[in-house]
């Protein structure tokens, strides 16, 4: 049984520039990884009309269950200009005790810290009783159209059961053991557009200005709150992300005013129920200034919980045993692919140190490598005790 090195491992997946959508050899590469290790390994690859295809990867050593998943990314961010880096970001690099690459962080190491796990494991534990498998999609950091949500949608149909799954996100913000992420906020965007009256500015009698309307509906949905939060989620939030007016002259009252918007909100809400409150302010307001309103929704993910048990217990007990640190069991910061595998099976996200996820010089201690493959390959012995 080959042995793999995380660090090497992290290295080698760096090197692919896999920036979503683009694949670049990584899916195939990691498949040949794991099928030296004994896995069956499938490649899928999914398109939507208007979509580019993405590659995914599902394998799987072992029939019997119980079976534990591993899910995660190849795919990363653009490395920005090339030239505020320190090194080319895919010719990944050590320095002072540090892996420098783009991925490093978010999340190939993670990726890599969890194969190097169960080569250790099946060394010790060939005949161990059930079943790992690995969930790896190329289009988490884009839209999300063609990756983990589709594969879990083959799962179904194959009626493939998955017992528990662990997400390799970085989910601690300053230390390795500060985190677990046991559940996501949900992700509501929209936009609003309002369609007044062109004239001009002198006359504004004769006109009807959509920015007076589309500001008063942008103060009423600020002023409401929507809820207090609760005791695993902190309150739900709308923020504004842009208004445009695409006007260039001075002495012209536009005739369409337009706002985006996102709402991150907890388990007390729905996308739909959402939908419904904003719905209901701006048709309130639009038709008191008598102008017209469309709307435009896009949901990213509903909010979920994963109730601790004792698989989520377990994981806590390592983590603390191995990083010295009694990790917080949380819901906070952005959506993951977890909102989909939710759908088949209890998560739970633990990786990396998040702090240099998407910046310049993304980078992970090598020391924290190291430990996350030991509490990988901890979970795996426990959970197959």
């Amino acid at each position: 049984m080959t042995i793999i090195n995380e660090i090497q491992l992290s290295k080698e997946l760096i090197r692919f520039p896999s920036v979503t959508p683009k694949d670049a050899g990584a899916i195939k590469f990691l498949s040949k990884k794991l099928k030296k290790l004994g896995f069956n390994c499938k490649i899928l690859e999914f398109k939507d009309k208007g979509s580019e295809p993405i590659k995914n990867l599902y394998a799987r050593i072992g029939k019997k269950g119980p079976n534990l998943c591993y899910a995660g990314h190849t795919d990363v961010v653009p490395p920005g200009n090339i030239k505020d880096w320190t090194i080319d970001p895919f010719k990944p690099l050590v320095k002072r005790n540090y892996l420098i690459g783009r991925g490093a962080n978010d999340m190939k190491s993670s990726i890599a810290c969890f194969v190097a796990a169960v080569s250790r494991f099946l060394q010790k534990n060939r005949k161990f009783n059930g079943s790992i498998s690995f969930l790896i999609t190329g289009d988490e950091e884009g839209y999300a159209i063609n990756g983990t949500k589709k594969v879990v949608e083959y799962l179904r149909k194959r009626r493939e059961k998955i017992d528990f799954c662990i997400v390799g996100e970085p989910t601690n913000p300053n230390k390795l053991g500060e985190m677990i992420k046991i559940g996501r906020r949900g992700s509501l965007s929209g936009n609003i557009e309002i369609s007044g009256t062109q004239g001009h500015i002198a006359y504004p009698h004769l006109s009807n200005n959509p920015i007076n309307t589309l500001v008063t509906i942008c103060k009423k949905l600020k002023e409401k709150k929507l809820d207090r939060g609760n005791k695993n989620f902190q309150p739900s939030n709308l923020e504004f992300t842009s208004i445009n007016v695409d006007n260039k002259a001075h002495n012209v009252i536009p005739a369409r005013a337009r706002a985006k918007f996102n709402i991150r909100f907890n388990n007390l809400h729905t996308a739909n129920s959402l939908k419904k409150k904003v719905s209901s302010i701006v048709k309130k307001i639009s038709k008191r200034k008598k102008c017209n309103y469309k709307i435009d929704y896009m949901s990213n993910g509903e909010a979920f919980l994963t109730k601790p048990g004792k698989t989520i217990f377990m994981a806590k007990k390592i983590i603390k045993k191995i990083t010295k640190i009694n990790p917080k069991l949380s819901t906070t910061g952005g959506t993951s692919d977890a909102r989909f595998i939710k759908k088949i099976s209890p998560c739970l996200e633990f990786g990396l140190v998040n702090k240099t996820m998407h910046r310049i010089d993304e980078c992970v201690s090598l020391s924290d490598l190291r430990k996350l493959t030991k509490i990988y390959n901890a979970i795996l012995v426990e959970y197959f005790k």
